[in-house]
């Protein structure tokens, strides 16, 4: 049967899909449900073009066959009663002609993830440009301090759990709902796919540009989500932000509004707010009841914010202020979020995924706010489809408040971003200096590594900033510390 429509199989049930074929198994996401789908007992198999650690490791630790390159002759082997087919995935691709033309059963990775996981379920989805994985990571957490064993599915690797998923015996599936198209046949946007119950709308402005034409057309994906939480559930939105709260607020569900800063008009709030090495401290407060003061371990408003989401969706399910409480204080974080790589004779080395400007001023607030005597040195890589264009060009240029010298990596050219459309790092450069922040930019990473090894003092703070690898920069400036500074 073919999926040309994008939503073939969407009755599919477990019981008619016990061998799983997955296309593109290597990415973070599809790896992940590998896994979920493999610990409650499907026969899994993958398929993809490069694997390499630390997935390659996760994936044979579960037992997961993958096959390399994609080739026709892999369903044979696989020989699938679902196949399962990744975003990556382009029209062309082989194996995925192939499942076209025998006329295999097959699902998106959304699709597949609603069909098999969610269904029956109370689905808990975190929406929005920002915050979604910290969030989602933060949400599942405070659920199993809460003891109601929830299972999740999340872009990151969480502290708590060390893994992106987790398949618990409760009624709760808690998923980080991306806005990004589903797949080659469904360019509708993932979280479409994820049946809401609560939703955490965290916030809303334009954002991958690759995909949608301006703010109007970005907003309305989100107007189809917030409709699909029926009446009986809640959406849960960030007073932060208006437009999000004018669309929560015109579907069908009920709406609990939650801001950090006071100023706002929300329902749940935090007051009191002390920032602190160990993270933020404030007291919350819910319909106008201070309920107790919070300890929060993950560092900055933007992170406040994100917990304060968390607690106007979840306390109406169950969790109690307590469980809450000691949820936010034991929490451990996600991998490539304000991340501690290490430090070397007192240069701190730290990592994080920012690279909309909004999420870089953020991030370089909450280290302020962390570390406020310490020197920060920006390092920021523009890499997605977005952070590469002239978009946020003016944005950008006030993002870097707050550290006393920015490098930026010039990108190469992709073939996603139009001629003239190109983020001018010359321009920015210039912008930043004209503030008074030390600012420079290199063509590639072991000259930015050399150049901070060479000039960071005891006492900084570098902060590298980057949705990829950022080409080991991490690590690649640690082990240069260590050489230069025995």
């Amino acid at each position: 049967m073919s999926v040309e429509n994008g939503n073939i199989l969407q009755d599919v049930r477990p019981e008619q899909a016990r061998r799983v074929h997955l296309l593109g198994v290597a990415g973070t996401g599809m790896g992940s449900f590998a896994g979920m789908l493999k610990a409650v007992g499907h026969t899994v198999t993958g398929s993809d073009q490069n694997v390499y650690p630390p997935m390659s490791d996760m994936l044979s630790a579960w037992g997961i066959e993958v096959m390399t390159p994609y080739a026709p002759a892999n369903l044979d082997r696989a020989k699938p009663d679902l196949v399962v087919v990744g975003n990556v995935i382009r029209r062309v691709n082989p194996e995925a002609t192939a499942v076209r033309e025998r006329g295999l059963p097959s699902m998106s990775f959304p699709a597949a993830f609603g069909a098999l996981f969610l269904r029956g379920r109370h689905s808990v989805v975190v929406a929005g440009t920002h915050g979604k994985t910290t969030t989602s990571a933060l949400a599942a957490h405070l659920l199993v301090t809460g003891g109601l064993d929830p299972s999740f599915l999340v872009g990151g690797v969480t502290g708590n759990a060390g893994s992106n998923f987790r398949v618990g015996k409760g009624p709760h599936v808690v998923v980080e709902g991306d806005e990004y198209d589903t797949a080659y046949f469904d360019k509708g946007p993932k979280f479409l796919h994820y049946q809401p119950r609560t939703a955490i709308f965290t916030s809303m402005e334009l954002d991958h540009a690759d995909i949608y034409r301006d703010e109007a057309h970005y907003a309305s994906a989100f107007e189809r989500f917030v409709r699909l939480v029926p009446p009986d559930g809640l959406v849960a939105v960030s007073a932060a932000w208006p437009a999000a709260v004018a669309l929560a607020r015109a579907g069908r569900a009920r709406v609990v509004t939650y801001a950090a800063d006071v100023a706002r008009q929300a329902e749940v709030q935090a007051i009191d707010l002390t920032h602190h090495p160990d993270g933020v401290r404030f007291t919350l407060v819910d319909h106008g009841r201070r309920l107790g003061p919070v300890h929060l371990s993950a560092a900055g408003l933007h992170n406040v914010e994100n917990a304060l989401g968390a607690w106007a969706a979840l306390g109406p399910l169950g969790v109690t202020f307590e469980a809450y409480a000691a949820g936010c204080a034991s929490f451990l974080g996600v991998k490539r979020r304000q991340e501690i790589r290490g430090e070397v004779h007192g240069i701190l080395v730290v990592d994080d995924f920012a690279h909309h400007p909004t999420a870089v001023r953020e991030t370089i607030q909450a280290l302020r706010g962390r570390w406020p005597e310490r020197r920060l040195w920006a390092v920021f890589e523009p890499r997605s489809n977005t952070s590469r264009r002239k978009l946020h060009q003016v944005a950008y240029a006030g993002s870097f408040d707050g550290a006393a010298r920015v490098s930026l990596k010039t990108p190469e050219k992709h073939d996603q971003v139009p001629d003239g459309e190109e983020l001018d790092i010359p321009r920015l450069v210039a912008d930043l200096r004209s503030q008074g922040l030390e600012a420079d930019a290199a063509s590639d990473v072991p000259t930015l590594v050399a150049r901070v090894a060479t000039e960071a003092r005891p006492g900084d703070v570098i902060l590298g900033m980057s949705n990829g690898s950022f080409g080991g920069f991490h690590a690649a400036l640690l082990a240069e510390l260590h050489k230069r500074r025995p």
